[in-house]
């Protein structure tokens, strides 16, 4: 089973976590399975970019982003070349370690 480690993020897990995933789910899937709450405003139908992740290992691993997944990364905040949709990236048999961006760019969300 591979693991997913989620490096530090001061909101959603400071001390950063390492989970078991299973092959075939998202990273989102795994995440909130897990209790990281990464925001995911379109509701995982790859239709925002607010799930926006950066897989700092094991990214070839994940199959390849689709037209509408690299269209959506367009409009996310902090783009890099390992930058992949959490909702979107599937795991495979390969451990990983992913990065979530201090921000994220949700339009919809109303600040208080």
């Amino acid at each position: 089973m591979p693991k997913i480690t989620f490096l530090p993020n001061a909101d959603l897990c400071p001390e950063g976590k390492t989970v078991e995933a299973f092959e075939g789910e998202t990273i989102l899937d795994a995440a909130l399975r897990n209790d990281i709450e990464i925001e995911h405003a379109c509701e995982m139908s790859c239709a925002c970019s607010t799930c926006h992740c950066i897989v700092r290992k094991g990214f070839n691993s994940l199959p390849e982003s689709s037209e509408q997944e690299d269209d959506m990364l367009d409009k996310a905040w902090g783009v890099e070349p390992h930058s992949r949709l959490s909702c979107q990236a599937v795991v495979t048999y390969e451990d990983l370690e992913v990065e979530i961006p201090r921000y994220s760019l949700n339009h919809a969300k109303e600040e208080h």
